[in-house]
């Protein structure tokens, strides 16, 4: 097969304690899976059927990275989520057998640009600018899911410049990885090479430039994203 120009590389992700890469696909992102980061939002936090977001492929940066402050924003803001990596493709998945799906899960960090997301609410635009950005993927590298301990509870946290700013457990998701998985399999058929970040606790907050982020999920890993200057 010929194209009119080389393809671009294969996005993909570290695998821990392996020379192996996870090549991406796409990236879900579920929205509002937290009842206190619900409310800091302004949300009813009942549990209404879960919606989801996308981020491209190549928007994934292996941690430790540096993020340079994106254009178009002065409102920068993390939310740490845990991220589940899809090994096996489906359509309909029934939750009992969802992780029989799932290949790993790590950790990353939905940088968010607030301000264009507040104006596209407002307006009733979709989140694309605000979430689809460069490098707004920051992630760790992806635990097979055989050394995983749990992805029904375990601490989540996030810290700038080492003052913990969210400290939740994954216990705490309104929708647990089994849930949103399978509703979201009911919508379109997951492939391998899917992840899914299953949305962020009470906390989120605003950084800028000389920030570092630090943070994780007990028993899955850490991440760390330093912001530099805009590029």
């Amino acid at each position: 097969m010929s194209f009119v120009f080389d393809p671009p590389p294969q996005a993909s992700v570290a695998v821990a304690q392996s020379s192996v890469r996870f090549p991406v696909r796409r990236i879900f992102c579920v929205g509002r899976n937290y009842a206190a980061h619900a409310r800091e939002m302004g949300n009813d936090p009942d549990r209404e059927p879960p919606f989801f977001f996308t981020k491209p492929a190549d928007a994934v940066i292996d941690s430790p990275c540096t993020v340079p402050y994106p254009p178009l924003t002065q409102d920068l803001h993390y939310e740490i989520e845990l991220v589940v990596a899809i090994g096996k493709g489906g359509a309909d998945i029934a939750p009992d057998a969802v992780m029989d799906h799932i290949w790993g899960a790590g950790v990353g960090i939905d940088l968010t640009r607030r301000d264009l997301q507040a104006e596209a609410k407002k307006m009733g635009r979709p989140w694309d600018w605000a979430k689809a950005f460069d490098l707004s993927a920051p992630m760790s590298p992806i635990v097979p899911l055989i050394d995983v301990p749990s992805l029904e509870t375990g601490r989540i946290w996030l810290a700038v410049n080492d003052e913990i700013r969210q400290d939740a457990d994954i216990a705490d998701l309104i929708w647990p990885v089994r849930d949103h998985v399978a509703y979201l399999s009911r919508a379109m058929t997951l492939a391998p090479g899917d992840l899914i970040m299953t949305g962020t606790p009470a906390g989120v907050g605003a950084v800028r430039p000389g920030d570092v982020m630090t943070g994780g999920v007990d028993g899955i890993g850490e991440i760390e994203v330093t912001i530099s200057d805009r590029g």
